[in-house]
């Protein structure tokens, strides 16, 4: 799979300073240091070898004599992608956006930007001018059917994903994710070609145990998940994600330690994803280990600071210790991140009560039941919202 730093490399290039020409003024020296083009250059061969203290430098460099230079500022965003510097990726790509707004590479990029963050709603915006310009871009129009599937607009996914079947129906990935979709978007058809499709392509692989067992999960099978999960881990048990996968399907059936154990086991495999301390965090707060659901939630905060269901779970640690205020700061924080989930609205209003702010914590409480009435047709939320995570089905397309 294409790596992320190779990907945008290749953005990068697509963004040089050829494609926005600017002939140096008559009065500017001839030496390289005065040069906006050659310094692009440097920078631009900088970033190719991923120096990138050199080729910010340089790109700086180029602001300077130039300051309306858009590649520059795409290429400074690129650049603040490697470092995971997400504001200030967001900003550089927004300043170049204004100044070169017909260029979709960079939307690709601000798309990307909020999609490395998990920021699946952000992302869609960009995602969907790109695919608007570019019909045919197979990256744009994978990434935005992810981002449809991870906020559970399946029919869009459907209709997102399934064109690219002929280059992608070989990657078990996008079979399951076109297969999940499909069957919630009532296109039995599709679903069965697609899952079809993804057992024959995993000749009982691994990765094809792991995707069978997520979708025993999403059908709430959860002795078939093991089973599945089972031989994915006799098969590899280092395979990234399955025993997350497992933890999450003990925890289903209401198996807290056995759940426990398989986090434990996806967080010395995975030490820098945060669903594994967000589920950690879980488990221990539903155990009544107030202190160890704290210290998990918060390293998941550390490496994602937009998990909503970790500032939600965190409240509820910090309500069940008596500490109001602070609980009533994370629960701001999720409501900021996930503003319709009746569950957030429902814990703030019981804050607010106990802060003695009763005006606030009615406005709270009529705003749970709206909310609970406009999903009156949907299945309600456990916990807190959304489907089960899906941190192994984020990769960028191949």
């Amino acid at each position: 799979m294409k790596s992320l730093s190779r990907l945008l490399v290749i953005i990068a290039l697509t963004l040089s300073f050829r494609a926005v020409p600017q002939t140096p003024s008559p009065s500017r020296s001839s030496d390289h240091a005065s040069d906006p083009q050659e310094l692009f250059h440097e920078g631009e061969d900088a970033l190719k070898k991923n120096n990138l203290d050199d080729a910010e430098q340089a790109f700086r460099a180029v602001l300077i004599l130039d300051p309306r230079a858009g590649a520059a500022y795409a290429n400074l965003g690129v650049i603040a992608m490697r470092r995971k510097q997400w504001p200030q990726a967001l900003e550089r790509l927004g300043k170049a956006e204004s100044l070169m707004p017909q260029v979709p590479g960079i939307r690709l990029n601000v798309g990307l930007a909020y999609y490395r963050q998990n920021q699946f709603r952000a992302a869609i915006p960009p995602f969907e001018s790109v695919v608007h310009e570019l019909p045919h871009s197979y990256q744009a129009r994978y990434l935005l059917g992810l981002c449809y599937f991870f906020t559970e607009r399946y029919q869009e996914a459907t209709t997102m994903l399934e064109p690219l079947w002929p280059q992608a129906s070989s990657q078990l990935n996008y079979l399951y994710v076109l297969g999940i979709a499909a069957g919630k978007a009532s296109r039995p058809d599709l679903e069965q070609r697609a899952i079809g499709r993804l057992i024959e392509s995993g000749q009982g692989s691994p990765e094809l145990h792991l995707l069978l067992g997520k979708a025993h999960i999403n059908r709430e099978e959860y002795d078939e998940a093991i089973k599945e999960l089972d031989l994915a881990v006799k098969g590899d048990p280092k395979l990234p994600f399955v025993h997350f996968n497992l933890g999450t399907a003990y925890f289903k059936k209401q198996d807290l330690q056995r759940a426990k154990e398989e986090f434990l086991k996806d967080a010395a495999l995975e030490p820098d994803v945060a669903y594994n301390y967000d589920q950690l965090g879980l488990v221990e707060s539903l155990q009544g280990n107030n202190q160890a659901a704290e210290r998990n939630l918060l390293k998941a905060l550390r490496l994602d600071p937009h998990l909503g269901s970790s500032r939600y779970q965190l409240a509820r640690v910090y309500q069940n210790q008596g500490k109001y205020q602070q609980a009533l700061i994370e629960i701001d924080a999720a409501a900021k991140i996930d503003p319709d989930n009746s569950s957030v609205h429902y814990l703030r209003g019981q804050l607010l009560q106990r802060l003695g702010r009763i005006k606030e914590a009615r406005v709270e409480m009529e705003a749970t039941t709206r909310v609970m009435n406009e999903q009156r047709d949907k299945r309600q939320k456990e916990l807190y919202g959304g489907p089960s995570p899906n941190p192994e089905l984020t990769g960028e397309p191949q």
